[in-house]
């Protein structure tokens, strides 16, 4: 592209130079022979009228006196009658510039000048032509070759930026370059980088956060998968598989919810609920768990509470508030059920050391931890409350008391006004 700009404007120059330059020869050389002629009929009648003013006074006319009133390079002849003629200068050879006149008195004043002076001046002419024409093409060459960088230079630049898109380099460069049509292009690449930089970002926070949601209570179902193996009494496999069924339920809710809200942050499947049953589900879940550590899993306040809300989100992020006290706390995890409002409360406190002061509320922020974790958990859960509507706090540090807030169910709403 670089060189047919480049091309392109040399042969428009071109055409303009040949076009004029012609045209300015054409003119410049007519120009230049009748301003010969007007010179050598300028110089007969002046001429005559000496010679005139001569005879008419009846001076002598000499070619002594009058050899000095012509150009040197011109020839003159002048014709008096009963005279012999009188001759100036050196006759040119080949073509001439011819001017006659006559006088009053009968005499005529012939004046040649070779025409080999006038292409001398038409050459000098197309000399001085030809060295601006050249300098025209030096300039045009210059200026065709800054603006072809100009322009392919810029192109360039947005096909290696095409190129580290499709790397899987998706970081914008944010350069323009002053032409419009090019800047158009550069903003559809910034924000393609954009999308997707934004669609790999949500892609690989869906897979973090799938495979920390999905550890623990894949390893809780295996457990229970291996119990089921290793007895023969119907009662608990009937049992055990029931609570795995039901982990394997909330777990595809769980999984389609992280799905749904790595695509559309805004598209809810919030639906009115018993919280008991989830809060009891989570209790059978990790009794076993519990009781290995050594720990209990206690469960007090409001009963018959209605919320609304995704069941298996809201399973979900209790598991994670139950996991992280069992994990980081120490004694007794209590879940207490309050209503505040128009909004039932889910809190669950432990009796260990808390959330560090350095921390506080950044404690639902990505890859902040206390501890050897990788800090995903409560972010996910905070997500997996406000998709629905709800909130996930840190209402108290020491002990740690950390509130889901869930809108109650509209039944319930109207008992309480």
């Amino acid at each position: 592209m670089r060189r047919r700009l480049i091309n392109s404007t040399l042969a428009v120059v071109l055409v303009v130079i040949a076009v004029f330059g012609i045209s300015l020869v054409i003119v410049e050389t007519r120009t230049i022979e009748s301003s010969a002629q007007e010179s050598v009929q300028s110089e007969a009648v002046r001429l005559v009228s000496i010679v005139d003013s001569r005879l008419a006074g009846g001076e002598r006319v000499e070619s002594g006196v009058l050899r000095e009133q012509i150009t040197p390079e011109r020839y003159a002849r002048v014709d008096i009658p009963s005279r012999a003629a009188i001759e100036l200068g050196s006759r040119p050879q080949g073509g001439v510039i011819t001017a006659t006149q006559k006088g009053e008195q009968g005499e005529t004043v012939r004046v040649e000048e070779s025409r080999s002076t006038v292409s001398k001046e038409v050459g000098r002419t197309l000399l001085v032509i030809l060295a601006v024409a050249l300098l025209a093409v030096v300039a045009a060459v210059f200026l065709a070759v800054r603006q072809a960088n100009r322009l392919t230079a810029p192109l360039i630049d947005l096909a290696e930026t095409a190129e580290r898109l499709g790397s899987g380099d998706p970081r914008p460069r944010h350069r323009r370059y002053g032409v419009p049509e090019l800047d158009r292009v550069a903003d559809v690449l910034d924000a393609s980088a954009e999308r997707i930089a934004r669609m790999l970002t949500a892609e690989r926070r869906l897979a973090a956060d799938a495979s920390h949601q999905l550890r623990t209570p894949l390893t809780a179902l295996s457990m229970r998968l291996e119990e089921i193996t290793l007895t023969d009494d119907p009662e608990t496999v009937k049992e055990e598989a029931t609570i795995a069924l039901t982990q394997v339920e909330r777990l595809t809710d769980v999984v389609q919810r992280l799905l749904t809200n790595s695509r559309d942050p805004q598209t809810g499947s919030a639906v009115t609920f018993d919280l008991d049953e989830v809060i009891k589900q989570q209790i059978e879940e990790w009794r076993p768990a519990t009781r290995s550590g050594g720990r209990a899993l206690v469960r007090s306040g409001k009963e018959g509470l209605r919320a609304v809300g995704t069941p298996g989100a809201v399973s979900q992020v209790l598991a994670t508030l139950i996991e992280n006290s069992l994990m980081h706390g120490d004694g007794t995890v209590a879940l207490r059920t309050r209503v505040t409002g128009n909004q039932a409360v889910v809190e669950v406190t432990d009796e260990g050391p808390g959330v560090p002061v350095d921390l506080g509320s950044r404690v639902f922020e990505r890859t902040v931890s206390g501890r050897n974790s990788t800090g995903l958990g409560l972010a996910v859960a905070r997500d997996l409350a406000e998709a629905d509507g709800g909130r996930l706090e840190l209402l108290q540090q020491h002990p740690p008391v950390f509130a889901l807030f869930l809108s109650r169910g509209a039944d319930q709403t109207i008992e309480g006004v």
